[in-house]
């Protein structure tokens, strides 16, 4: 059975509508729920970001392997936290949902970190190995990201007194998410391995049967 794969024009689309979105924020006089929240420095940064794991993987797996088909729909599940955060802010949905900020800290690790393993983390054996590699690299992208927003707009803006509280809930709700990839990509991975039973089975089935 032929497996569906994600065509190259979604994750394309999904860095158009990130892109846009930020140079309306960066360069639309005017719109203030965008002010203070470092849109010039995400304008270069995430496009950035987004590409990394489509550059790597032609550096990498299409050097050696110039047969090998690009994994769109983990490309794309890499990108679409970009998009969620930018939507989220064109959409004023941070200042006028509260359970919104904590949501996407769940959901787009969730996101990202499943893209990540369908990457690089699916051959990796044992299993809970599998599982440990991902929540833990959800755990360290956790921490740069706060340390991110930190540096560019918590220290001079005007959430220093709640940053604390909300930088451990952050971390806390991104390692889960990651968590829950890690799970997600593990069980993916059991689900496509074939058992060595199933083997056999497969390939006396499908020998020429002969006759007597």
């Amino acid at each position: 059975m032929q497996r569906r794969t994600v065509p190259v024009w979604v994750p394309v689309l999904v860095v158009v509508l990130t892109v846009g979105q930020l140079a309306v924020a960066e360069w639309w006089p005017g719109i203030e729920r965008f002010a203070d929240k470092a849109f010039g420095a995400r304008l270069v940064a995430y496009p950035v970001m987004m590409l990394l794991a489509p550059a790597l993987w032609w550096l990498v797996v299409r050097r050696r392997d110039s047969s090998a088909r690009p994994p769109w729909g983990a490309f794309t599940l890499i990108m679409l936290p970009f998009l969620i955060d930018v939507t989220g802010n064109s959409f004023n949905l941070y200042d006028t949902i509260v359970w919104w900020d904590d949501a996407n800290h769940f959901f787009n690790w969730l996101l990202l970190l499943s893209g990540i393993g369908l990457l690089i983390g699916q051959r990796i054996r044992p299993h809970w190995a599998q599982l440990l590699m991902i929540t833990g690299a959800g755990a360290i992208l956790a921490i740069c990201w706060e340390l991110g927003e930190w540096y560019t707009f918590i220290r001079h803006g005007t959430e220093l007194d709640v940053a604390y509280q909300d930088t451990l809930g952050d971390l806390t709700l991104g390692t889960l998410g990651a968590l829950c990839a890690g799970l997600i990509v593990m069980a993916l991975s059991r689900r496509n391995e074939v058992a060595p039973d199933d083997r056999r089975t497969a390939a006396s089935t499908d020998a020429p049967r002969r006759g007597l």
